[in-house]
């Protein structure tokens, strides 16, 4: 199976022009999302059965964990104890988890969090808190896939049955990690930051959200990811791709260019609402 989806569901204006409930919208065109809300804050469960109740049983989310159980805030603020911070996330995703309607909980890791002993022993926890449920880590600190430590961060994560989230991103010298097309559990997903150096760089302290994810993939780009998905197929049984290149709007055209080049056609979406003008 091959599905494609993009980053949250409120910033395509390709496919949602005029219509208020943007999530209904968005079902209309693709079968998954990647939530990043629950990165900044843990939705509250009426909100989760709100976007259930919006999208098609078929439907599925990427919810990213929260900002506490990646490290990149502590949980002091808010949290006698990390598990309880864990405790507060699984307990709000409890009706998306139990309705089969989360694909994988991404955890995206900070560029600080480097391949060390503590950080390694982290993934370990994580893995105690959250058992079984679907995991996908995408890395940020080249070091977890240097020479030297390739092979035994993709042991680990085929022990913890986890998915490595294979990017595609500029190769900037302390935030990025190359594209490591190897699978470590039966979901592959492939997450598109586009190629924008200097915003990735995030140099410019104003302009680097907006900038860091402006790019439009050409067809040719397009054309070799659709071959990593095709080579991916062979070796899972679910391929996903996530567009994250939002800042100028590109990732839902760039999602409908990579369907037609695979030819690919989703059932069970939600029916697509047309424009009266």
């Amino acid at each position: 199976m091959i599905t494609l989806g993009l980053t949250g569901w409120t910033d395509h204006p390709l496919i949602q022009r005029s219509t208020d409930n943007k999530l209904t919208a968005y079902a209309g065109h693709f079968p998954v999302v990647e939530v990043d809300t629950s990165f900044y804050g843990i939705p509250k469960e009426k909100t989760i059965n709100n976007w259930l109740d919006q999208t098609p049983k078929t439907f599925q989310f990427i919810p990213k964990a929260n900002n506490v159980l990646t490290l990149h805030k502590s949980y002091k603020e808010s949290y006698d104890t990390l598990e309880e911070a864990f405790d507060a996330f699984k307990r709000a995703f409890h009706p998306m988890l139990s309705q089969n309607r989360v694909k994988a909980i991404l955890f995206q890791f900070p560029p600080y969090f480097d391949c060390v002993k503590k950080h390694v022993t982290y993934l370990r926890f994580v893995k105690k808190q959250m058992k079984d449920l679907p995991i996908a880590v995408e890395f940020r600190h080249p070091s977890w896939f240097s020479e030297k430590n390739k092979a035994q961060t993709l042991a680990l994560l085929k022990q913890q049955n986890w998915t490595n989230v294979i990017v595609d991103q500029p190769q900037t010298p302390n935030n990025s990690v190359p594209k490591i097309i190897e699978k470590t559990s039966s979901l592959s997903i492939l997450r598109l930051h586009g190629r924008n150096y200097d915003g990735w760089l995030g140099e410019d302290v104003v302009n680097w959200r907006a900038e860091r994810t402006l790019y439009n993939y050409s067809i040719e780009e397009l054309q070799s990811f659709a071959d990593i998905v095709s080579q991916l197929e062979k070796e899972t049984s679910d391929v996903c791709v996530i567009f994250n290149n939002n800042s100028g709007g590109h990732a839902a055209q760039n999602a409908k260019e990579l369907q037609a080049l695979l030819g690919l056609t989703f059932d069970g979406l939600g029916p697509q609402q047309l424009d009266l003008f």
